[in-house]
């Protein structure tokens, strides 16, 4: 488990470095351009996986934002088998994005319901 948390904990300074210096679109493009890896057996559950990533996200030096969050999910959970996807949603009132990750249209890393208050958007 230990060795998950660390890689998510990468990721995570990763997918920071690149909103910082990059910007959204250039996370989108990792995002998608990450093709999910055809394991024989898939080892570990999405669960754990994400729990991996939340865990690093408790031990990171600032505040995770969920697109951060949900970037460096989606590339774990696809490098270890999954076929993840980053879900990006907005709701009009008030304003405000989320982003979040599915697989098969089941969300892995937040509540199960966000799917009723924001409006998809794009899924990579």
């Amino acid at each position: 488990m230990m060795r998950r948390v660390v890689e998510s904990w990468l990721l995570l300074l990763y997918f920071d470095w690149l909103m910082h210096f990059r910007g959204f679109q250039r996370i989108h493009a990792v995002v998608r351009a990450q093709k999910h890896l055809r394991a024989a057996k898939v080892q570990e559950s999405d669960c754990e996986l994400s729990h991996a990533v939340d865990l690093a996200c408790v031990f990171y030096f600032k505040p995770v934002l969920c697109l951060q969050r949900s970037a460096a999910t989606a590339v774990l959970l696809r490098h270890h088998g999954w076929n993840a996807e980053m879900v990006i949603g907005a709701q009009l009132l008030p304003l405000q994005s989320h982003a979040w990750v599915e697989i098969d249209g089941r969300v892995v890393n937040d509540k199960p319901y966000i799917t009723e208050i924001f409006q998809v958007l794009e899924r990579c």
